[in-house]
């Protein structure tokens, strides 16, 4: 069996290093982007709890109560420790859960009042969302997702 066909060269460094390689470049791409979520998620926070002009403005205009803000200005500031944090799987999964509800429900919200353009920023922010979840490195997990995916060890 040769490299293109999964198997090890001469010495089996070369797989190693490859995989290595990606292993690094999916961390990397998992700290941009939770750095970048997290960014969000402090800056939004902060002006939901301040109940800026600009957020008022934004939620008013789509029907909602400005009593909504600091509770979910609270939860934003509250993920953004959730998704940095080394541990605490279980909160963090709950964390990624809230921010993609709340982004594609303001999405869906900007959308039922025609503000097409408008709902693409929360779309963007919940992609965001997914992707970091989705590279989050093995020891920021729960467990493994399919049973097919599992290494020896590894809990399902």
């Amino acid at each position: 069996m040769g490299m293109a066909e999964g198997g090890t060269g001469e010495d089996g460094a070369s797989e190693v290093k490859g995989r290595e390689g990606g292993v690094k470049a999916k961390e990397i791409g998992y700290w941009i982007l939770t750095g970048l979520l997290a960014a969000e998620l402090l800056t939004g926070g902060v002006w939901d709890v301040a109940r800026t002009h600009y957020v008022v403005g934004v939620v008013t205009g789509l029907g909602y109560p400005v009593y909504l803000l600091p509770i979910v200005g609270v939860w934003k500031l509250l993920a953004v420790p959730a998704v940095l944090v080394p541990g605490f799987g279980r909160i963090k999964e709950w964390a990624y859960a809230g921010i993609f509800f709340e982004m594609s429900g303001a999405a869906a919200s900007h959308a039922a009042c025609s503000q097409w353009t408008e709902a693409i920023v929360p779309l963007i922010i919940a992609a965001l969302a997914m992707a970091s979840w989705a590279l989050r490195p093995p020891r920021r997990t729960l467990g493994v997702l399919f049973a097919a995916n599992a290494r020896e060890g590894e809990r399902i």
